[in-house]
């Protein structure tokens, strides 16, 4: 059941899964707390500044999505999909070469 001062119109999944926030120059561990079909709620392991716009890792699924930052409070941040996902296992667009290689730098097969 949602709480009344959430103003989401779309229902969102718990996933408490192991993420990493990618941008040029920026790779910052994270927890992916809850989702939906068009957002994302991240945990920060660290309470930096996150450009606009960056790419969020799924460590577990290997999975990489490009995604606008669009708010912010603390340690949290929640993000809008701006695509869909991409896979990081194998061959991958040269758009997407900085991200598998930070994905298998934090571990991921």
């Amino acid at each position: 059941m949602s709480r009344p001062d959430d103003r989401r119109l779309e229902p969102r999944s718990p996933a408490n899964a192991r993420g990493l926030i990618v941008s040029p120059g920026l790779e910052l561990p994270c927890l992916i707390v809850d989702q939906s079909n068009s957002g994302v709620r991240l945990r920060l392991d660290r309470n930096l500044a996150l450009p606009n716009r960056i790419l969020l890792i799924d460590m577990i699924q290997a999975t990489a999505v490009e995604a606008e930052v669009v708010w912010r409070k603390g340690m949290e941040a929640g993000i809008r999909r701006a695509g869909a996902a991409a896979s990081l296992r194998g061959l991958v667009p040269s758009r997407l070469a900085a991200a598998r290689a930070a994905f298998l730098r934090a571990g991921g097969r």
